[in-house]
């Protein structure tokens, strides 16, 4: 039996969150609002995407406006949100949209063919901006789902059975009436109601439905399968700073993790434990510099797929040479705050501050 999208859409109109990138009630969805949140929401929370959505809207509002802008104004104002590829796919898909006018795709074929778009976010931007009956499937929805229909073979495998499962909730004419509400009401009943933890069964307005609330297994799905142990990596990065406070950094290559941010300067990450001999080969150098390295402590990382370890040096110098910035390299000296740094770097330098090698 199919849950009542009537019923959700009830609850919604009673209870649905107060987002600044959604409509209100009565009102139309602004395309570029819901595409740059969606994009911003990928592997993010609500709440931590605010505030970076806000100072977005205000520095670029519209995505004209974000395509004219510089990248590196771009990567700065993204910088602390992780995931780094997502604002380098946002700035070109923004171009790509300004080149068609500045009239994103109202189809989910048409948004796949921008940069940075996967069939998820197509889902969620046609539905939400543009009233295409589809139901877009995040964990919210996923979650929702599984438990809906008592789906118990574990993640990752069972996936595709569920998005298979999830697409036919929206059946039923309320929902094809309200494909925009029914997207975000699924979304909303996913973060409020059907949490990953302790589910608030008694208030959900599809609770006589769900067949996981029936065989009292709701709480425990969407099962997951066993974790593999994460990885560990190694990296080495070098603080260095002049006596005016100007600090040596690189962008790093446009592909791989951080890709086209700016950062310490170090050697490859790899799987093993680094020498402190081994690093110093990889140290920034110029002639007749001399630097004295100080071993500051280790800053550990952790990404989706592996946690990294960063031995950070840090050396204080009376000037830069010319020589030593070498290729990508700069020395700024408008204060890390003021560049791209990515929140791993941020750490780096934290770390080799509070050793008072630059006092």
């Amino acid at each position: 039996m199919l849950p009542s999208a009537a019923d959700l859409l009830r609850w919604y109109d009673r209870h649905r969150r107060t987002l600044p990138w959604r409509a209100l009630p009565g009102q139309s969805a602004d395309p570029y609002r819901v595409w740059l949140s969606e994009i911003m929401l990928q592997q993010t929370t609500v709440t931590a995407v605010i505030p970076y959505f806000e100072r977005f809207v205000d520095a670029f509002p519209d995505v004209n406006a974000l395509a004219r802008a510089p990248q590196d104004q771009v990567m700065t104002m993204w910088a602390g949100l992780g995931y780094y590829a997502r604002a380098r796919n946002l700035h070109a898909c923004a171009r790509a949209v300004a080149a068609r006018g500045g009239v994103f795709p109202d189809t989910v074929a048409g948004l796949l063919e921008l940069p940075g778009i996967g069939a998820y976010t197509a889902a969620a931007i046609a539905a939400i901006a543009f009233g295409r009956p589809v139901v877009p499937v995040d964990g919210n929805v996923e979650r929702v789902t599984a438990r809906l229909f008592a789906l118990t073979d574990p993640l990752p495998g069972a996936r595709k059975a569920i998005a298979r499962q999830a697409m036919t909730l929206n059946a039923d004419a309320p929902a094809q009436g309200r494909p925009s509400d029914f997207a975000q009401a699924l979304f909303d009943l996913g973060a409020g109601i059907c949490t990953p933890r302790a589910p608030a069964c008694a208030l959900c307005p599809w609770r006589d439905a769900c067949a996981g609330n029936r065989q009292g297994i709701a709480a425990t799905l969407p099962r997951r399968a066993a974790k593999v142990a994460r990885p560990v990596r190694y990296g080495v990065h070098f603080c260095m700073m002049d006596a005016a406070g100007g600090m040596l950094l690189v962008r790093r290559p446009e592909k791989g993790l951080l890709g086209g941010m700016m950062g310490l300067p170090g050697p490859v990450w790899r799987d093993t434990p680094w020498t402190e001999g081994e690093a110093m080969e990889h140290a920034p150098d110029a002639p007749r510099l001399r630097a004295k390295w100080h071993g500051t402590g280790q800053v550990k990382h952790v990404f989706t797929h592996f946690t990294l370890l960063v031995d950070v040096y840090a050396a204080q110098i009376s000037a830069f040479p010319n020589s030593i910035a070498g290729q990508g390299g700069e020395v700024n000296y408008a204060g890390e705050e003021a560049v791209a740094l990515p929140s791993l770097m941020r750490k780096c330098v934290a770390l080799a501050r509070a050793s008072h090698v630059f006092d």
